[in-house]
């Protein structure tokens, strides 16, 4: 997917190129600065993120947002029907998520239930304004919930001993979160993100016999799995 991403910004480029080239020897003529033009640097970021990233909901909220500028730019949209238009649009993408994941991917929610029916509880980092460290070297790991609020919480499960399917539910609000898993695990990831997003730079090659689930919210905030 990075070269996808990586592969169609140097098209863009090229496309640019060509065109600035064309106007220079006066065959096509067409106004860079046109009313709204500096929303593009809004929409396609954004709507790059629709296709490469796996998070989608900050893209599609971040894509709206950018159109409806434009149309509001372009006089097409008055400004006080476009905030009254773009708040349902983000409530409904923020809802439609939420319907999607409680439908479908639920297996963070599975491995939870089995916890509770088993008499466990998942541990719990928590972390307001202030940083939390969990180090689970040699210890048996089968669930968390991590929270972060202007704060950081960094999970390590490098070390950890996982023998079968386990779940992380997180929320990062404002904070950071941080979770180091070993090579030999498989990475889920679902997460709602708005004006954040989860960064997955794990090992995962998807062929082995144990998955780490991680499921959760990112509002101005961000998770790094590592």
């Amino acid at each position: 997917m990075k070269k996808f991403k990586t592969a169609f910004i140097g098209i863009v480029l090229i496309a640019a190129g060509v065109l600035f080239a064309l106007k220079a020897l006066d065959i096509i003529q067409f106004d860079i600065f046109f009313d709204g033009w500096w929303t593009l640097f809004i929409i396609i970021p954004c709507a790059l993120g629709i296709i490469t990233e796996k998070d989608k909901t900050g893209c599609l909220i971040g894509t709206a947002i950018g159109v409806f500028l434009l149309l509001w730019s372009r006089k097409i949209l008055p400004f006080d029907l476009l905030w009254k238009l773009l708040i349902p649009v983000v409530i409904v993408i923020i809802g439609a998520k939420m319907v999607i994941s409680s439908l479908f991917g639920n297996k963070a929610n599975d491995v939870f239930e089995k916890m509770q029916n088993d008499g466990k509880t998942p541990d719990n980092g928590f972390a307001a304004f202030s940083g939390q460290d969990m180090n689970y070297s040699g210890r048996v790991f089968e669930g968390a919930e991590l929270n972060a609020i202007f704060g950081g919480v960094k999970c390590d499960l490098r070390d950890a001993v996982i023998e079968k399917d386990c779940a992380i539910k997180f929320s990062a609000v404002f904070g950071g979160i941080t979770v180091f898993v070993p090579d030999n695990v498989n990475v889920k990831i679902q997460s709602t993100s708005l004006f954040g997003g989860v960064d997955d730079k794990s090992k995962n090659k998807n062929n082995n016999t144990v998955t780490v689930y991680l499921k959760g919210l990112c509002l101005f905030g961000g998770v790094d799995v590592k």
